[in-house]
């Protein structure tokens, strides 16, 4: 089982990939829970500041393991088909509500389960020859597993229907158009460019990062009265953790910005 995930750490930004190359990293219930063990492990080593999400191969992630995660659970009824949905899910939505920043690293296919979490990852660059695609359109069956909702939320809604209805695969600067990711590079570049991103968010304060992912999450679903207050209320709390480096951040901001504009 452990095969499933590799990952390692190196200057502070833990690499953690799908490792199924040969089923095009497609998920299965072993990797399902290998993968939040993984995630359990890292969450607060202080060694790691930034998550990177990849996988081995030419995919990302093909999405679920038809075999493994459906037909196998199907057979043994409806207890073992809700016990790799919890797996599955729990692992999306602790990568969604990280203590770490997280990026997604797409370096190829990307189908239909692996929309998962590709929006669980706070941010997502994408190589140019990467594919996304929902199909299962193309089987007479929905985009289920929250892809339906990923697409919904993150792509235009006409470009969201056409992705979910025509089944048809788009490359990586076309996810970058549609938003499904922050943008696309040459695949040769790909890793150069996370880490660039990777190394920028290892220059902010670790408590204001974690409260501003949390904040665009939960504000995207309040109304604006709602949001002012939970935006209140959160950034008391994260003074509360590090008051220090609000101050210093302030001093920095008043101080430091004077004298560059005086000097």
């Amino acid at each position: 089982m452990t095969s499933t995930v590799k990952f390692h750490v190196e200057d502070r930004i833990a690499w953690v990939s799908f490792n199924r190359p040969d089923k095009r990293n497609a998920m299965s219930p072993a990797l399902n829970r290998r993968m939040l063990e993984v995630l359990d492990e890292l969450e607060f080593r202080p060694d790691v500041g930034v998550l990177v999400l990849s996988g081995e191969g030419d995919a990302w992630s093909a999405g679920m393991d038809l075999k493994e995660y459906f037909r196998e659970n199907e057979a043994k009824g409806l207890g073992a088909t809700r016990a790799a949905q919890r797996e599955a899910y729990a692992w999306w939505k602790r990568l969604r509500w990280y203590q770490k920043p997280t990026i997604a690293m797409v370096n190829g296919w990307c189908f239909g389960g692996g929309y998962g979490p590709l929006y669980a990852c706070d941010l997502a660059i994408a190589a140019e020859e990467a594919k996304f695609g929902l199909s299962e359109i193309n089987w007479g069956i929905l985009p289920g597993g929250g892809a339906t909702k990923v697409v919904a939320d993150l792509v235009p809604m006409r470009d969201a229907m056409y992705h979910a209805l025509t089944g048809e695969m788009i490359g990586g600067a076309k996810a970058a158009e549609w938003r499904l990711v922050n943008e696309a590079v040459p695949l040769a570049g790909l890793k150069a460019r996370v880490t660039e991103l990777a190394k920028v968010l290892l220059t902010k304060n670790p408590v204001a990062l974690k409260a501003t992912k949390d904040a665009v999450r939960r504000v995207r679903e309040m109304t604006y009265e709602n949001a002012e207050d939970y935006l209140v209320r959160a950034q008391e709390a994260a003074n509360s953790f590090d008051n220090d480096g609000r101050k210093e951040g302030i001093r920095q901001f008043i101080d430091e910005k004077s004298s560059e504009q005086t000097g």
